[in-house]
């Protein structure tokens, strides 16, 4: 249980959608008390790790995603108050859309690093791929949000 909003988050922060997330988050703790969990490896990776695969499967299944709407964001994200907020607002949804046009994996992995906080190690055995393919997957994200958001000329 104490693990189940990190596991909204990054569901939510993978499908971009509310509905879609919280399935996600159900079918994984599903498939954890059905399958268990070894007992030689932490339980958040393997949550996590878990969860990725059932995105994937996913993804690979419906060949889609549905983009959640501004309020869905917002009641997940909150958001700031007086005149900061329409500046806010507007800056969000360049961000939102911007991450929505990323490669899956690069989802995945500014989703664990910059959303859950997770370190790189810890994002690279959850999603177990090597360390410098997190390194390199955030930083091609990274850039390429910012190219998205106009930040940087592409």
């Amino acid at each position: 249980m104490e693990n189940l909003d990190s596991l909204r988050r990054f569901c939510f922060s993978v499908t971009d959608s509310g509905p879609e997330g919280d399935d996600l988050a159900q079918n994984t703790v599903e498939r954890l008390m059905d399958k268990g969990v070894p007992a030689d490896v932490p339980f958040t990776a393997w949550m996590l790790r878990v969860c990725k695969n059932l995105w994937i499967d996913y993804l690979r299944a419906n060949a889609r995603t549905h983009p959640a709407d501004s309020d869905e964001l917002e009641r997940h994200m909150g958001s700031v108050d007086g005149a900061s907020e329409a500046l806010g607002n507007v800056h969000f949804a360049e961000v939102t859309t911007a991450i929505k046009k990323l490669d899956p994996e690069q989802r995945l992995v500014l989703g664990l690093v910059t959303v859950e906080g997770h370190t790189y190690r810890e994002a690279a055995d959850i999603l177990d791929i090597p360390v410098g393919t997190v390194m390199s997957r955030l930083s091609r994200a990274r850039i390429r949000l910012l190219e998205l958001t106009g930040e940087v000329k592409q």
